[in-house]
């Protein structure tokens, strides 16, 4: 299953699971196919988020602040908006991203 993108001009947003505190630090699909984020920070004090925040920022080469958690700020289940470059662009940068990267379970 592919996860599902909305696009709104330049905006992206989708729905995300994180698991924090996890070995190693990548996107997946997980069985329900949702995209799912395995990062090392814990979820205390806002770590896990910034994580999150840091690993889209970096792994699509943008500013931070092009990087917003809109929901779920306090939940596993975040939606995520990302902007910075056209919506077409986003979203193949990250099935590139889902592509290079193990799958998780």
């Amino acid at each position: 299953m592919t996860p599902s993108f909305q696009l709104d001009r330049e905006n992206v947003s989708f729905w995300l699971k994180v698991k924090p505190r996890s070995a190693r630090e990548r996107l997946g699909v997980d069985a329900a196919g949702e995209l799912r984020l395995e990062l090392h920070a814990p979820p205390t004090e806002g770590q896990a988020n910034e994580a999150c925040v840091q690993f889209f920022a970096r792994a699509l080469r943008l500013p931070q602040a092009c990087v917003v958690i809109l929901s779920g700020s306090k939940s596993r289940r975040k939606l995520i908006r990302i902007t910075g470059h056209s919506a077409q662009e986003t979203v193949a940068q990250l099935k590139r991203l889902l592509q290079s990267q193990p799958a998780s379970r």
